[in-house]
């Protein structure tokens, strides 16, 4: 948000140098993140933007008379006085010539002059260009002055015409003491939303320094024909808007606004349009409270004979409506709407409508204040894409009780600047009032909480600098009795919460929103550090969390970069994991009551697909990609909180490591790199042996995907996508991709395991070949090795694998490296042998197996 000092000095004095304001803003919780110069130097450590106004240079000058020039019609010599002597000045300005030859005019008017030497941008060449005023002729007449434009003083790109000061500036008054301003560039966080509003910020600053907040006149000064019986407002959902009030300006003259309205809006971001739709903009940023101007002939016309009939519902689902923008938007059934009885007339707190809009035409004005819901507006905004400064504000929230005093404002304004009559009265429904909040406050909390004692006065005075009502109470006496009755009972402060505050609840949370008020105005930094004076609760584990940290570290120490995604999806983002498109029901899925948009309407059901479009989005970016996740999915249970089992995904592809220049030529990953990093993972984690069998599934590969046990567990799949799946996802190369259970993961972890010591005898190493049908799994070799030969046997390792003739059709060659190794002793040739023979007769028995000639 921007805010000139300029404007904010109207509510607030400013003791403090724009520096040390902002770092009090700051500390207090509104963050001044830049701090813009306009005809001032800028401030140490800032960057320079725009021109500084020589003060002997460039002052405010008193056009006296314009008169023409001898030479030249479009040209004209205006006598001008300088606050020292008088000059002619010649220019070009068009909006001089209508005072052209009118004689000693009887309002002089009050310009920004610049002398001779003074240093101003070029109002005639692209962009900002640098010039110093000379001495020269022009068409016959000497010029070493001039009468400057918006464009000149760095203000704005507006060049045509000269820039008319307010009657009452001082003439021969340095220009920068006239007009030049500080302007904050404020970040308003969501729970500062109060404070969203020249006078939000006024209060804070009143409250930090000690000032008085001055705030505008917020009476009716009406005089005109009532309101009342011309206009009726339903409101049809009192929860979606608590309050709509109106009130009629008649006899306006639309034309441009003040130039000092001009200059304040400009200076806080917005573009002036005319006087009425300028008064809205300007009251909205003074207090915070969004208006609407409507044409009310175009109303009248609308309602016929009776008298005009507000409503405000939710839309129709496809109800149309041409906005302001000349946009013809189809609606959406959530969407709340301001609607006569021939239809809408505009979108509650985004856009009005193009209908009712006010044209230079315009005469009568009904000027609209209300309050909406800020998530139906939020939701509104998002869904047509409109944000503007009025949602802005709705959408976090505004009380009903501004409505009143804006429309007020806002209608003697008009009063004075449009030359509009105001109906005496206004039309002010609030069938849904909201409840005053009151908050017994325990100075004994407040030390507890902070940690350290703020006197009961300085309490006090913070609170009401805000606005809060308070009132000193003594609390009840604990007991009965003499000693009770002369101790001094311990102090509460009764809290009124005033009308434009949202953020403070009541009770115990309203307790806390206080203390947080209070710590924010009196200085964090002013609170001194102390020991916590209780002891801290005993420290217990988290078995779970554990073991959960103990998978990620282990995946990260494998090469792998974990990942955090969405947990909101949408069926269709889902469906991309089924090779034919097919999408769950809704119905399968927990929906999500107020979505950030249709795509993550849903809670997620696979982990799967949330880290594939991770990966897909680093695919075009970098030649790896190995990441994963661990995350709930969701399954509704049909009533209640949804289910939440725990998964782990891993996204391999890409080369195997990044290209080097001893290896340059480097692979692609395949399926055994991610079986290791799952071995790896089983291995660390003391599960148990890690058993993988064949097994289908409509996500991946055919023939090859696998199905992943450990310690006999289940525990999910693991293999290559299928093709289709992975250009769903954009992928361009296969990519290989697990979806696992970490509840049965972690279950299988067990308290303890045992850790042998290094045997200090050398192992015995040899090499074993089989020829076993093909349908035999290598695991299953192995695991069967491993029974035969017990304890003596430390390590089994296939090394090849040989399909061909001289294994024979149908089977294949499986070349295993045995390690025996005993703990006390080095085994002799016969130990060895006895354990070798033992495996081998295992093997023939029980899968068919023989040993290969020449192994």
């Amino acid at each position: 948000m921007q805010v000139p000092l300029s404007w904010l000095k109207d509510y607030v004095r400013l003791t403090l140098e724009p520096e040390a304001l902002a770092a009090r803003l700051t500390f207090a919780g509104l963050e001044v993140e830049d701090i813009a110069s306009i005809g001032l130097p800028a401030l140490p450590g800032r960057a320079a933007e725009g021109l500084a106004w020589e003060a002997e240079k460039i002052v405010v000058g008193e056009v006296r008379q314009v008169m023409p020039h001898p030479n030249a019609d479009r040209l004209v010599l205006c006598r001008l006085f300088d606050g020292r002597q008088e000059h002619t000045v010649l220019t070009g300005a068009p909006n001089l010539f209508p005072y052209k030859g009118q004689g000693p005019l009887a309002q002089p008017l009050k310009v920004a002059y610049a002398r001779e030497g003074a240093t101003l941008y070029d109002g005639h060449a692209p962009g900002r260009v640098l010039t110093t005023l000379k001495r020269m002729k022009i068409r016959g007449v000497e010029s070493s002055s001039m009468i400057c434009s918006e464009k000149e003083l760095g203000l704005s790109e507006e060049h045509e015409g000269v820039m008319i000061l307010e009657a009452d500036s001082p003439t021969g008054a340095p220009l920068v003491e006239v007009l030049g301003d500080r302007v904050f560039s404020v970040k308003i966080n969501p729970n500062m939303a109060r404070a969203a509003s020249l006078i939000g910020i006024a209060r804070e600053v009143a409250a930090l320094t000690g000032q008085k907040l001055r705030q505008p006149s917020y009476t009716l000064r009406g005089s005109g024909k009532p309101l009342r019986g011309s206009l009726r407002i339903e409101i049809r959902r009192p929860d979606l808007n608590p309050r709509f009030t109106a009130a009629l300006i008649r006899q306006v003259k639309i034309g441009p606004s003040p130039e000092w309205m001009q200059r304040r809006l400009r200076r806080a971001g917005m573009r002036p349009i005319n006087n009425v739709v300028d008064i809205t903009n300007y009251v909205m940023l003074e207090t915070g409270q969004p208006l609407h101007a409507f044409d009310w002939d175009v109303l009248q016309r609308r309602a016929g004979s009776g008298p005009v009939v507000i409503q405000t519902r939710l839309a129709e689902a496809g109800e149309p409506l041409t906005t302001l923008d000349g946009v013809e938007r189809v609606l959406e059934d959530f969407m709340i709407l301001v609607c006569d009885r021939r239809g809408a007339l505009s979108i509650a707190g985004v856009m009005g409508g193009a209908e009712s809009e006010v044209t230079e035409g315009t005469t009568s004005i009904l000027l609209e204040g209300a309050a909406w819901d800020f998530i139906s507006i939020r939701r509104a905004v998002q869904a047509l894409g409109l944000p503007s400064e009025a949602s802005y504000r709705f959408s976090r929230g505004v009380h009903p009780g501004m409505t009143v005093r804006a429309v007020a404002r806002a209608a003697s304004l008009m009063a004075e600047e449009c030359q509009g009559v105001v109906a005496r009265d206004v039309v002010d429904a609030y069938p849904r009032k909201a409840a005053r909040v009151t908050v017994d406050l325990p100075l004994a909390r407040v030390e507890a909480l902070l940690g350290a004692p703020i006197a009961e006065g300085e309490v006090v005075r913070v609170l009401e600098r805000l606005e809060f009502g308070v009132e000193v109470r003594a609390a009840a006496p604990a007991g009965r009795g003499r000693r009770s009755t002369q101790a001094r009972a311990p102090r509460v402060l009764r809290v009124t919460v005033p009308d434009h505050r949202l953020d403070i609840g009541p009770g115990v949370i309203g307790q806390a929103d206080l203390i947080e008020e209070i710590a924010r105005v009196y200085g964090y930094e002013r609170i001194p550090e102390a020991q916590l004076a209780t002891l801290l609760p005993p420290q217990r584990d988290n078995p779970g969390l554990e073991r959960e940290e103990a998978v990620r570290d282990l995946l990260v120490q494998a090469g792998l970069q974990e990942v955090i995604t969405y947990r909101f999806t949408s069926p269709e983002r889902e469906a991309q994991l089924d090779p034919l498109g097919a999408a769950r029901a809704r119905s399968q899925y927990v929906e999500i009551a107020n979505p950030i948009g249709p795509d993550r309407s849903v809670l997620r059901r696979s982990l799967l697909s949330s880290v594939m479009e991770v990966a897909a989005r680093q695919a075009g970016q970098r030649p790896r990609v190995a990441v994963f996740e661990i995350g709930p999915v969701f399954h509704p249970t049909g009533e209640g909180l949804p289910d939440e089992p725990l998964r782990l995904a891993i996204v391999l592809s890409g080369l195997r490591e990044p290209a080097h220049w001893s290896s340059p030529a480097a692979a692609p990953m395949d399926f055994y790199d991610l079986k290791g990093i799952l071995e790896v993972l089983t291995e660390g984690l003391h599960v148990g042996e890690m058993t993988l069998a064949e097994a289908p599934h409509p996500s991946f590969h055919p023939g090859k995907c696998a199905s992943l046990s450990a310690a006999g567990r289940a525990m999910g799949v693991l293999g290559e996508l299928h093709p289709v799946v992975a250009q769903r996802f954009g992928f361009a190369q296969p990519v290989l991709a697990a979806d696992l259970d970490v509840q049965v993961l972690l279950d299988g972890i067990p308290p303890r395991f045992t850790v042998g010591a290094i045997p200090g005898v050398p192992p015995v190493l040899e090499d074993l070949a089989l020829i076993v049908a093909e349908e035999v799994p290598a695991g299953r070799v192995m695991e069967v090795m491993r029974t035969a030969g017990g304890p003596l046997l430390r390590e089994v390792r296939l090394f090849d694998v040989y399909r061909g003739a001289q294994a024979g059709e149908g089977k294949k060659s499986l070349a295993f490296s045995l390690t025996y190794q005993a703990e006390d002793r080095t085994l002799t040739d016969g130990e060895v042998a006895q354990v070798r023979l033992r495996i081998i007769r295992a093997l023939e028995e029980m899968l068919g197996a023989r040993i290969r000639s020449g192994a």
